[in-house]
Order: C-alpha cells, then sequence, then structure tokens
C-alpha cells in the first residue's frame, strides 16, 4: 500500500496512540485526517500534515461528515482506530452491581463506536480504484492485551476490546471482495494519556511486569506496528499482540 497522495482517517487523532499514528502517516506523504472529541481537540498541539476534525466515533452522522471531507481531498486508502474510553468497576461492589449506562457507554465507544468507522471507511474505499494487486485500502483496529487478559474491574473494557478482537477476522472476509485489508493491534501498557494521573510508583509497578523491556510501550511504538500494517499487503485478518510478551495478573 502506498501512503504518498492519500487519504488517511485516524480516530483518537489529538492524542495518544491516535495522535502518533497520525503525524506518522502524515510523515510517509499521506493526507491524514484525525477525528476526536472537541475537548481533545483543543488540547492538541498542532501536528504537520494533520487535520483534526470534531467528531464523535458513534455518531453516524458525523463519522460520514468526516468521511467525505477525507475521500474529497484523496482516495482514502487507510483507516486507523484509535478512539477509545477506559474504566474500572466491578460487577458486584459494596455500592451495588457494575452500572450498566457505564458498562453500556464503554462498549458503544469501543467496539460500536469502531465498527461505525470500519463500515462507512470500507464504504469510501470501495469506490475507489484498486491497485495494480487489487487492493483498495487497509484499515488497523484497536484492541487491547485486556480482550485476553482482562483484570479485577476490567469487565466492561476487556468485552468492549474482546469485541474488536473477534469481528477482525469476520471483517477481513466480509471486505476481501473490495479489496480491504482489516487488521487489528492489541496493545499492552502503553504510556498514553489514559495513566496522566497515575503516580510514578504505580508507574514503575506496571512497568516491572513487563517481562522484556521493561518498561511502558510508547504510542510511537504503536505508529510504527500500524504503518507496517499498512505496509505489508500480505497481513490480513490478524490480531497482534504488542505487550513486551506481557500476560496481565488477575489483578
Amino acid at each position: 500500500m502506498q501512503l504518498s497522495d492519500v487519504a488517511a482517517i485516524v480516530t483518537g487523532g489529538a492524542s495518544g496512540l491516535g495522535a502518533a499514528t497520525a503525524s506518522s502517516l502524515a510523515a510517509r506523504g499521506a493526507q491524514v485526517f484525525g477525528l476526536d472529541l472537541a475537548g481533545s481537540i483543543a488540547k492538541a498541539g498542532r501536528a504537520h500534515g494533520v487535520t483534526l476534525i470534531e467528531a464523535d466515533v458513534t455518531d453516524e452522522a458525523q463519522v460520514r461528515g468526516a468521511v467525505e471531507k477525507a475521500a474529497a481531498v484523496a482516495a482514502l486508502r487507510i483507516v486507523v482506530n484509535c478512539a477509545g474510553v477506559g474504566t474500572a468497576g466491578r460487577i458486584l461492589s459494596k455500592g451495588g452491581p457494575h452500572d450498566l449506562g457505564l458498562f453500556r457507554r464503554v462498549v458503544e465507544v469501543n467496539l460500536v463506536g469502531t465498527f461505525n468507522v470500519l463500515r462507512l471507511g470500507a464504504e469510501a474505499m470501495a469506490t475507489t480504484e484498486p491497485d495494480e494487486a487489487g487492493q483498495r485500502g487497509v484499515i488497523v483496529n484497536t484492541a487491547s492485551i485486556a480482550a485476553y487478559d482482562g483484570q479485577v474491574g476490567q469487565v466492561a473494557y476487556a468485552a468492549s476490546k474482546g469485541g474488536v478482537v473477534s469481528l477482525t477476522l469476520s471483517a477481513a472476509r466480509d471486505l476481501a471482495s473490495f479489496g480491504i485489508r482489516v487488521c487489528t493491534i492489541a496493545p499492552g501498557v502503553i504510556d498514553t494519556p489514559m495513566l496522566a494521573g497515575v503516580n510514578d510508583e504505580f508507574r514503575a509497578t506496571l512497568a516491572a511486569g513487563v517481562p522484556f523491556p521493561k518498561r511502558l510501550g510508547l504510542p510511537e511504538e504503536y505508529a510504527k506496528l500500524a504503518l507496517m500494517i499498512v505496509d505489508h499487503d500480505y497481513l490480513n485478518g490478524e490480531v497482534i499482540r504488542m505487550d513486551g510478551a506481557l500476560r496481565m495478573a488477575p489483578r
């Protein structure tokens, strides 16, 4: 997949994994559109070659509008889904059962939002001219190792990311006839804004649990893997763990 002179959409593009991926794609010559919420965009610094668009990934009209803006600039060939939320809560606690609205919200953003962008991005890709190999585009989704190793208090997050893992192969098979590949990255503990409130002691504890390298992952490493998937035309229907061999304990 060639990156120069094509349009790319990155959700969660104002910070963390999304910002790193958007910048890396832009550096390779893609016309990048970063989708994010207004509050996140307001806090974001400017990135060369990246246009930030306010859009909620769960909103069909907003995502469709963003896709149309991107496709009007160049052929949409790349979509990277990085938008997501994380919460903590046990199924039963002293306060009662897990809040149903909170569970629903996490699944709505992480799973339904990912699917919403995937389907609308694929629709636009399908209208483009294929390359000499018949390829029209590639979609990279973001899961988590919590999909496999969900810890205590991660039931909503683990369920949502497990859904992203499970849809990967089916989506790749669904879109194969259109020349669109679908892969997923399942990161481990990455140093993103989600960990901004964690103190140094707890951060060191997290890093110590990683077999090697004994540190938190970096957003730039996620971006490097996302671009490798884009470059590697024979990768399809695969979920790749990026976690330093970490297998999370129950708590």
